[in-house]
């Protein structure tokens, strides 16, 4: 009867001596029926090339993609407990790119570099990269869809709130408030703005691109809050875009975010800077900062 295989390994082959196997008896048999010809089981020799796409895909990608698929691999392999797994991992990546397996091999704090894994037939080296098969190379040319957190304090400037939020719906994005109590605030003018979300549950995770359109003195309250300092901090880290008023200065200080870091910074006071910035978000996100950021 079929039954689920249990214990830590449910393939063949693995490290753990124990799984699955193959049972010539009972296992799938080939039927071999005269007609024209005996019919066989016969795959191409290219399925014995297990290395050559990943190579032409990973050739494919932006600088910025090759160091999130790095990325992605080490973190995955961090969570193998079997140091011997890991290696014979980088082992395989040695086909692919070598670069690659090096920069893998560099985070999971491997020292000595195993031989390339034993290949069937030699990878091809001669496909070339296909633009087609990078996210960023096709993305979009648009911030329609896109979600805005804008983090607004008591006094903050009604007019710029006004050209911002139009700014961001003619894009055909969505603009949702954050501020310090679910309540709303209260603007410089004395106009009251609701808001749809508290600071202290609302990350900037949520959002694409993150606005603080803040006065001095509210800025320096949020300063002691400390989800304030992780919205910004983690919008930073995570290479969106940030528009800022003067008045924000303080808090991107106690998020050890400089002003002018980089051009994702985006200084707004006025329409024509809400549009610059909005845009500018139209790459959804500032990838060159990721070296800043990262290891």
């Amino acid at each position: 009867a079929m039954h689920n295989p249990v214990g830590r390994a449910n393939y063949e082959p693995n490290s753990w001596g124990s799984g699955p196997r193959e049972d010539p008896q009972r296992g799938f048999r080939s039927f071999a029926d005269a007609e024209e010809g005996q019919k066989v089981r016969l795959r191409a020799e290219s399925f014995a090339d297990h290395y050559s796409q990943a190579r032409q895909f990973f050739n494919s990608q932006t600088a910025p993609e090759q160091r999130h698929i790095a990325m992605a691999l080490t973190f995955e392999l961090s969570k193998v407990q079997a140091p011997a797994i890991r290696e014979r991992m980088v082992a395989h990546l040695l086909n692919i790119d070598e670069t690659l397996a090096t920069q893998v091999a560099d985070k999971l704090g491997i020292r000595n570099m195993p031989d390339p894994a034993e290949t069937a037939i030699p990878p091809r080296d001669d496909l070339p990269p296909s633009p087609a098969l990078s996210i960023i190379e096709n993305g979009p040319d648009s911030f329609k869809g896109r979600k805005v957190g804008v983090l607004l304090s008591d006094g903050a400037d009604t007019a710029l709130f006004e050209q911002l939020r139009s700014a961001i719906e003619t894009e055909g994005a969505v603009m949702e408030v954050i501020a310090p109590k679910v309540g709303g605030v209260e603007a410089a003018d004395g106009t009251h703005i609701e808001a749809r979300h508290m600071i202290d549950g609302c990350p900037s995770v949520l959002f694409d691109a993150v606005v603080l359109l803040l006065s001095e003195p509210g800025a320096e309250l949020l300063v002691k809050e400390a989800a304030a300092k992780d919205f910004v901090s983690d919008a930073f880290a995570h290479c969106k875009f940030i528009g800022f008023t003067p008045g924000a200065a303080p808090l991107l200080a106690k998020a050890g975010v400089a002003a002018d870091a980089d051009e994702g910074l985006m200084r707004l006071d006025s329409a024509a800077s809400a549009n610059t910035f909005v845009q500018a978000c139209r790459k959804l996100r500032l990838w060159a900062r990721e070296a800043a950021v990262k290891l």
